[in-house]
């Protein structure tokens, strides 16, 4: 091979050579930002969880005033029905 060709070639593969440790570096920040998205979703995956769990407790509670509301009306005979 001419040495110009080898120049050619060489230039080349430098050109492009470039263009792959910027594409890793693109991709690692691509990374990154991934891992910051999917931390993000196991917070909010997590915060509801605990929302469920709050409104849960809230339901039951509910429940126990209703019951105790009827049986004070019903005591108190003072029913709709």
């Amino acid at each position: 091979m001419s040495d110009e060709a080898e120049n050619l070639v060489l230039v080349y593969l430098r050109r492009l050579d470039t263009k792959v440790d910027a594409i890793k570096d693109d991709l690692q920040d691509v990374k990154a930002r991934l891992n910051r998205v999917e931390n993000s979703l196991i917070t909010m995956r997590r915060e509801q969880t605990n929302d469920a769990e709050g409104v849960a407790h809230l339901e039951a509670r509910f429940d126990r005033f209703s019951e105790r509301l009827a049986r004070i009306e019903k005591r108190l005979e003072i029913t709709d029905a």
